[in-house]
C-alpha cells in the first residue's frame, strides 16, 4: 500500500507494541512510532521491528494528540507522497483486511475525511471492566459525528484542519472531527473488524480514572466548541453536572427541611440505570451486559463531574491539563491470557 502510512503512539506497552507493529510494518509504505518517554525499551523494539522512531521531548507535557501531530509530521517528512494515514495505539493490532477495506472506502469517496471500523478488546471476559470497553467500542454504522484513536484519514483534510489540538489530555478525536464537519468533511464508521485493543483494566480504581478522563474531556470539549450551531458535547456536559452533583446535594441537602422526603429524589438512578438498559436491549446486548453498561454509566456520573471541575479548576487557574492515566507501566499480558481463559 504505497498511499498508505501509519503512525503508531505508545508508552510502556512492552508486547502489546510488538503484536501492534507487527500486524502492519508489511502492509503500509511505512511506519512510524512515536514515544512518549517509555523507559521499557520500546524504541529499541520499533526500531528492530523495522518502524522509524520519534521520541517526545520530555519538556513538554505528554499528550495522544501531541503525539499523533509529531508522527503525522514525520510521515510525511519521509513520505510526502502519501495520501492516507491510519492511526492506531501502541495497545491495539490491526485486523487482517481493514487496511486494504479502509483505502478503498477513501479511496472511493472524495468527501470522506476519516473512516473507522470495529475496535474489539482483545480479552474481553477478563475483566468486567474489558467487558465495559468492548460494549463501549461498538458505535453505530454509517456516517458519524467522530471517530477514536484508531481511524484513517485523509492527508489533505488532516492538513487543512492543522491536525489534532496538541494541548487536549482526552476526547482529541471528536473535536478534530468536529473541525472537520465544519469544512465540511464527512466522517464514517464502516461495518468491518479494525483492531484488537487490549485495555488491561483489572481494577475499579482505573475504571474511575478512564472515567474521570472522559469527563474531563466532555468539559474541555464543549467549553472548545459549545458555542456552535451542534453544541458539542454540550448536553452530555450537562447530564454530568445534573447526576453527579444537583441531584445528590438537593436530596441530601434539603433532607432535614423535607424530614426525609427529598431522599426520594435519589430514585432517580435507578430509574436512570434501567432506562440505560432496556435501551442496550433495544441494541440487541445480552441482558447481563446490558446491566452491567448501565450501572456503569450510572455510577460513572461521579468521576465524570470530578474531571469536569479538574478541567475547569486548572483553566480558572491557568494551569495546563496533565494525563491523567489509567494503566499501568508495562503491564504483564500474560496475567490477562491466563485470567481470560480462566473465565472461559
Amino acid at each position: 500500500m504505497h498511499k498508505v502510512g501509519l503512525v503508531a503512539i505508545g508508552r510502556n506497552e512492552g508486547d502489546r507494541l510488538r503484536a501492534c507493529l507487527l500486524s502492519a510494518i508489511v502492509q503500509v509504505a511505512l511506519v512510524v512510532y512515536v514515544d512518549s518517554g517509555s523507559t521499557d525499551g520500546s524504541l529499541e523494539l520499533a526500531r528492530s521491528i523495522g518502524a522509524d522512531t520519534v521520541e517526545l521531548d520530555l519538556s513538554t507535557p505528554f499528550t495522544a494528540a501531541r503525539a499523533r501531530n509529531e508522527g503525522f509530521a514525520r510521515l510525511l517528512q519521509l513520505a510526502p507522497d502519501i495520501e492516507f494515514v491510519q492511526f492506531v495505539d501502541g495497545d491495539c493490532e490491526i485486523v487482517d483486511g481493514w487496511l486494504d477495506r479502509a483505502q478503498e472506502e477513501l479511496a472511493a469517496k472524495p468527501d470522506v475525511a476519516v473512516v473507522c471500523g470495529r475496535r474489539r478488546e482483545k480479552f474481553p471476559n477478563a475483566t468486567a471492566y474489558n467487558r465495559l470497553c468492548d460494549i463501549e467500542w461498538d458505535t453505530p454504522v454509517g456516517e458519524a459525528k467522530a471517530c477514536g484513536g484508531d481511524s484513517m484519514m485523509r492527508v489533505k483534510a488532516l492538513e487543512q484542519v492543522g491536525g489534532f489540538n496538541p494541548a487536549l489530555i482526552a476526547g482529541e478525536e471528536p473535536e478534530l472531527c468536529v473541525r472537520l464537519r465544519q469544512n465540511g468533511w464527512k466522517i464514517e464508521r464502516l461495518d468491518a473488524e479494525m483492531t484488537l485493543h487490549d485495555a488491561q483494566m483489572t481494577g475499579f480504581d482505573q475504571w474511575w480514572k478512564r472515567s474521570q478522563r472522559a469527563g474531563h474531556a466532555y468539559a474541555e470539549g464543549s467549553w472548545l466548541h459549545g458555542n456552535t450551531p451542534e453544541r458539542h458535547w454540550v448536553k452530555d456536559t450537562l447530564r454530568i453536572w445534573f447526576w453527579g452533583f444537583v441531584l445528590p446535594v438537593l436530596a441530601l441537602g434539603t433532607a432535614w427541611f423535607t424530614h426525609g422526603w427529598s431522599l426520594w429524589l435519589l430514585a432517580g438512578y435507578p430509574v436512570l440505570t434501567y432506562r440505560i438498559y432496556r435501551q442496550m436491549q433495544q441494541r440487541n446486548l445480552p441482558a447481563k451486559d446490558a446491566a452491567l453498561y448501565a450501572i456503569s454509566c450510572a455510577i460513572g456520573r461521579f468521576p465524570q463531574l470530578q474531571g469536569q471541575i479538574q478541567f475547569h479548576q486548572r483553566r480558572l487557574l491557568g494551569q495546563r491539563s496533565n494525563l491523567i492515566e489509567y494503566k499501568t507501566s508495562n503491564p504483564s499480558i500474560e496475567q490477562v491470557r491466563i485470567s481470560a481463559k480462566s473465565t472461559k
